[in-house]
This record gives structure tokens, sequence and C-alpha cells, in this order.
């Protein structure tokens, strides 16, 4: 055989050895096919899924690209859930790539089953033993805030008696993370009527009875616009005891500047006042695949300040 064909066979069956095995076995993530970014202005934190198409379903892959991109933090709400070997793992990964861990839903904590509006001692038990169990989570990523949502409005008690009931266990709960310097952040939402915490000023004064620095606001600009409205106003009116911000475009609940907010303005707002933490990305991609990705990598480069 010619040399040039023994050549140009040798390489058509490399190809196919290599188109076999990349059927059968994804290919990591590497930083060297992706464009690097420097780092935002304002610490915005995507969460797992976000980037699959450019990372891979591999998480610690998901967490370089998120870094190479010039994210600084992740947002996991389903971290408790979690072997804690996985746990582990991201903790690892984050601290590698000099990133923070954003905030993580508390596992069985004041959900619609078991809502600390009732004042039911049982439920009161399943909250403070999952603020435990956070305690050790937490640790495990380096995390400091932890999403608190406490159940139903409770139609068959008084509006000030589930008050009261909410404020009682969260008083329980901050004495087992206030030793840890963990921070339960309580979130107002949107989703449906039938949840007890809707509102800033609602949401404030609660902090503000439980009295501990271990209780503060999760401000979800998303759930925020549709509840209430006068998003900077009624930031400034809570700003003391908000710990945590949240993002979503309204209608839809995807990347800002595709809804009517204008976090253009919102996230120079936040600057001026000297906010420091994290944002969470808390939302979906408006459009698919890869180049659904990169026109949320574009977007917000559009609107940091």
């Amino acid at each position: 055989m010619k040399r040039r064909k023994f050549i140009q066979n040798s390489l058509l069956s490399g190809v196919t050895t290599l188109g076999i095995g990349t059927a059968s076995m994804a290919i990591p993530y590497s930083s060297k096919n992706h464009e690097l970014r420097m780092p935002f202005n304002l610490n915005y934190a995507p969460h797992f899924g976000m980037f699959e198409n450019h990372a891979g379903k591999d998480l610690l892959d998901q967490l370089s690209f998120m870094a190479d991109s010039g994210f600084r933090a992740l947002e996991d709400n389903g971290l408790m859930k979690r072997t804690p070997e996985m746990q582990e793992k991201i903790g690892n990964q984050l601290n590698k790539l000099g990133m923070e861990m954003g905030v993580f839903v508390l596992d069985k904590g004041g959900n619609s089953v078991n809502s600390l509006t009732t004042g039911n001692p049982e439920y009161t038990e399943i909250f403070l033993n999952a603020c435990k169990e956070a305690v050790n989570v937490a640790k495990r990523v380096d995390a400091k805030w932890i999403t608190i949502v406490p159940g139903i409005f409770e139609r068959k008690l008084p509006l000030g008696i589930q008050t009261a009931n909410v404020i009682d266990a969260l008083r329980l709960g901050a004495q087992i993370l206030e030793p840890h310097g963990l921070i339960m952040v309580l979130e107002p939402l949107s989703d449906t009527p039938d949840l007890f915490l809707r509102h800033s000023d609602q949401t404030y004064m609660i902090c503000k009875a439980v009295d501990s620095p271990s209780c503060k606001i999760l401000y979800d600009i998303y759930h925020m616009q549709k509840n209430e409205g006068q998003l900077i106003t009624n930031m400034d009116l809570t700003w003391d005891e908000i710990a945590y911000i949240q993002i979503g475009d309204n209608p839809g609940r995807k990347e800002p500047t595709t809804g009517e907010i204008n976090y253009k303005n919102i996230f120079q707002h936040i600057h001026k006042k000297g906010y420091a933490g994290i944002l969470g990305m808390e939302h979906g991609n408006s459009l698919p695949g890869k180049e659904g990705e990169q026109a949320l990598i574009d977007a917000y480069h559009s609107v940091d300040v």
C-alpha cells in the first residue's frame, strides 16, 4: 500500500475509533475550548444546569465553566438532598476555583406539609432538626445562607397568631444557627396566594421580632416585582434586614433584559448602597442550547455595573 493511502486509512480509522469513544464517554469540560471572561463587578451566582450545554452534566465541570465565564459564586437550592460525598466535592471545587457558596434551601423546614404558621410542636421539631442538619451541610461547602419558607397561610388561624407562631419557631432556629455564623434568609414568594410570606414589609417585621443576626431577608426581585412592585423603594425601606438578593426578570422568570424590570438601574442602586453580597440567578434561560447560555452571559455583562 502506498504511504499516502496508508496514512489516510490510519487517520480514518482513528476518527472512527474516536467517534465510538465519544459516544460512550462524555468529554470533560476544558477551559482551553472556552473564552475566559473577566469577573463581573457584582457577585452573581448561577445554579447547576444553567450551562449544561457548554460544560456537560458533571457538576464540577459546570463549576469550572462558571468560573471561566466570570462568575464567582454558586447557588444550589437542592444541596441538602445531595450526598455528603458530593457536598464535599462541591465545597472543594468551590475553594479551588475561589468561588463562594450562595444559598441552599432548608430541607423539610416550614413547607406546605409542616407549616410553621400552625404552631404545631411536631412541625417545629422537624424544622429544628433540619436546622441542625443544615449546620453540617454548610460546613462541607463553607455556606453562610439558608433559605427558609415558613409555609402556607393557615386560614383557620388569625394572621397575628400565625405570625407569632412563625416568630417563635424562627427564634428557636436562630439559636441553632447563630453559634455557627449561619443566616436563615426568609423568602417572600409569589408562587401561590396560599403562601404565608408574600411581602417585604411583612418579612421585615418578622426579622425585627426575631431579633437575631441569623434571621434576615432574602429579597427575590422577581417575586417582589409580581407581589408589590416599587422595587428600589421597598428595598430601601427594608435594607437593614436584607442579607441576600435573587434575580429573575418578569414575566417569564428568565435572565435580565428579557422582561420589564430595569436591572441596570437596580444593580447600579444596589452597588451604590454598598452591597457586596451574592445575587442568586434563580431563573431559567430564555433561549435553548449553547446560544441561549451565551446570550445569558452577555445579558449579565450588559447590565453589570
